[in-house]
């Protein structure tokens, strides 16, 4: 199947997103992604950063998508073009994704283990606004152990759920998960289970803040 981003073309098999085929094509036109990790299966469509607009469906139905999709999880069409770089509406919702993004987290990056590696901190270089919109008081949390391997900083977490998806496809036994739901939702382990495992590194690899960090 052929599909046009930015003006560029790429060939790509049956099954491709768009975020693969972007990302074969690479430069500036690949799609920002927080919580899309291509070693994880079913991974994606949860942080909303990598919002493209498709101008043309396919061959078959060229109809444009009315609204802006996430390109991790959705599927190329032959004829397909769509826009990423070159396209205000892209870019406008990226800037809204990162300013909800960052609307608890820390100024803390000098002191933090991702600082320089960051997804987050590249993210908001590019989209981010020099000043917040947010009054309120931000949620906060202490450090805590959760496991004899892992310190959790659970205010820099943007529940990506990146290391959930790594115990549940990595482990016999995943211990933790996303407690609560909406803006109470935080990254936790059962009544204060540890996590003691052979892959609890495996899970700090894949964190794109610094949440989990290595005790």
């Amino acid at each position: 199947m052929k599909v046009t981003i930015d003006g560029q073309s790429v060939e790509v098999a049956p099954g491709t997103t768009i975020l693969q085929a972007a990302r074969m094509i690479g430069g500036e036109s690949v799609p920002p992604a927080m919580c899309y990790y291509s070693k994880l299966k079913g991974s994606g469509g949860k942080c909303r950063c990598c919002l493209v607009e498709v101008s043309k469906g396919s061959e078959a139905d060229p109809r444009p998508m009315p609204k802006l999709v996430a390109s991790c999880v959705t599927g190329c069409m032959d004829g397909m073009e769509v826009n990423s770089k070159n396209s205000d509406r892209v870019t406008e919702a990226r800037k809204s994704v990162t300013e909800f993004l960052l609307i608890n987290h820390p100024l803390d990056c000098p002191v933090c283990d991702q600082a320089g590696e960051c997804d987050l901190q590249n993210l908001s270089f590019e989209h981010g606004k020099s000043q917040t919109r947010f009054i309120e008081e931000k949620r906060t949390f202490e450090p805590e152990d959760i496991g004899p391997n892992i310190q959790l900083h659970m205010n820099r977490c943007i529940l990506c759920q990146r290391c959930v998806q790594v115990a549940d496809q990595l482990t016999d036994d995943r211990v933790h998960g996303v407690m609560d739901r909406g803006d109470h939702a935080n990254i936790s382990t059962c009544i204060s289970k540890a996590i003691d495992n052979e892959f609890s590194g495996n899970m700090i690899d894949v964190c794109p803040v610094g949440a989990l960090t290595d005790k």
